[in-house]
């Protein structure tokens, strides 16, 4: 998995981008189920929904990323079968669990500060690293990513990541 962008209403997926995450937290269900329908079957690559396995289901996406404090990812996976399962993290910690609890991939951040999280502090590229020596399974850098910091995101050992910016 090279590359995950993070999409909200009306983003596309940039030639480079290997995944697709629909991420839009204040769209209603019903809202939610048409943009997914419609990314899926325009998406030259597998689509992701955030948070919200109910929705990937009725629009036969990938699977999910599921923020930290959301639901367990058994129970994800119990609903997804073979279904992607990504979660989202913010320390050693909680990669680590989502790792052990059966995660497919993991997204670290806010690695730099970045304006869609204003109010979380960066964890710079040295946690970064530390998380992906630290485990198995592709790690994927967020948070104020640009063109110049991808080369930083990989030689700190990340498999990929993923960016709002990068593919708006």
């Amino acid at each position: 998995m090279a590359v995950v962008t993070t999409a909200a209403a009306g983003l596309r997926a940039a030639p480079r981008a290997t995944i697709l995450q629909l991420r839009n937290p204040r769209a209603s269900a019903r809202a939610l189920e048409r943009e997914a329908l419609a990314l899926v079957a325009s998406s030259p690559v597998p689509v992701v929904v955030s948070s919200r396995c109910d929705i990937a289901l009725a629009a036969r996406a990938s699977g999910v990323n599921l923020p930290e404090h959301d639901i367990g990812i058994r129970f994800a996976r119990d609903l997804l079968g073979d279904g992607l399962v990504g979660r989202s993290v913010h320390s050693l910690e909680g990669a680590r669990q989502a790792q052990d609890d059966g995660a497919d991939y993991i997204v670290f951040g806010p690695v730099w500060p970045t304006a869609s999280h204003p109010d979380m502090p960066a964890h710079g590229v040295g946690a970064l690293a530390q998380i992906a020596a630290a485990v198995r399974i592709p790690v994927l850098a967020i948070g104020g990513v640009t063109e110049a910091r991808i080369a930083e995101c990989r030689q700190a050992g990340a498999a990929g990541y993923a960016s709002i910016g990068l593919f708006a």
